[in-house]
């Protein structure tokens, strides 16, 4: 699982159902509001299921009444084993609102729901069970560790967007002004580390410039883009990525793992007194999707 969360939802009745009542809209800003983008493939045959499926799913949903609808030949105890014949083991959602099944939901990560069982109505209780799902899912892939490597990645996806960006606008307009602004900004950001290095040497503070990146730095190629954002009229976020995204990718990278008294791990960066838990985690996923939506959109301005 990376940003995307993705999900296969197999019902014959699927549009009668789910789609009309927008109960598929009730998962996707469920997923929104835990950070991630949500995707959600609905089908109502077993042929488009198939052609579907493949391992990218973070969550496969199938009825069990399958058969009732012309031209299905299996119902979902049977679809529920041929996914696993394929050697795909995504969490399953297998659920019924009459028949009592057996067996099937023995199989390894299928979680078995009979909705006849619950005292909401079939749709209701099957979104219960769905987020519930969805939370253990989220809660396997929340692990502190995994979410500092994701949030790198992502974070340093972001950074090469960036320079995608610069790139792609100096080779097109030759800019002279945003040429000069970045001149001028690694020459002022050299000499800002020269004059520290002199003064860091003269008091012995050979801690204040181990790991102090050079060159031109991520923050300096975002302000490049700010420059070019304000120079086309368009609405500035560079503040806010640098805060949001730069800042916090530098202050995760020092970060180092923790253990509190009741066993949660988490990671803190005691100098910036940050600790980088789930709540925040969720912030920071939630942050790199905004910002890839704002970089996409000035690319696209751009080529305008």
């Amino acid at each position: 699982m990376k940003l995307t969360y993705k999900i296969l939802w197999l019902d014959d009745k699927i549009e009668e159902l789910f789609i009309e009542d927008e109960y598929h809209n009730e998962l996707k800003r469920y997923l929104s509001d835990q950070g991630f983008i949500p995707e959600i493939v609905a089908v109502s045959t077993e042929g488009e299921f198939f052609n579907h499926l493949d391992s990218s799913f973070d969550l496969i949903m199938t009825d069990y009444n399958l058969k009732e609808k012309e031209g299905q030949t299996r119902d979902g105890d049977m679809i529920v084993k041929a996914v696993r014949d394929n050697s795909i083991f995504t969490e399953i959602l297998f659920y019924t609102a009459r028949e009592e099944v057996k067996d099937t939901y023995k199989l390894d990560r299928i979680t078995f729901v009979e909705t006849n069982r619950m005292t909401a109505p079939h749709q209701e209780a099957l979104m219960t069970s769905a987020i519930n799902l969805i939370d253990l899912t989220i809660k396997k892939f929340q692990h502190i560790v995994v979410m500092r490597g994701m949030i790198m990645h992502e974070t340093s996806t972001l950074d090469e967007i960036t320079l995608d960006i610069l790139d792609t606008y100096l080779r097109k307009t030759s800019d002279p002004e945003i040429i000069e602004f970045i001149f001028d900004s690694i020459i002022s950001f050299y000499s800002e580390k020269h004059g520290k290095a002199e003064k860091y040497k003269s008091n012995s503070r050979l801690d204040k410039v181990i790991g102090d990146p050079l060159m031109l730095s991520a923050s300096q190629r975002a302000s490049a883009i700010g420059a070019i954002i304000d120079k086309n009229g368009f609405e500035n976020f560079i503040s806010d990525f640098k805060a949001e995204i730069i800042n916090i990718r530098n202050q995760f990278a020092h970060a180092v793992l923790d253990i509190d008294e009741n066993g949660r791990e988490f990671f803190r960066n005691k100098a910036e007194g940050i600790t980088f838990d789930d709540e925040l985690c969720k912030k920071i996923r939630s942050d790199i999707n905004k910002h890839k939506i704002n970089l996409d959109t000035l690319i696209e301005q751009l080529k305008g």
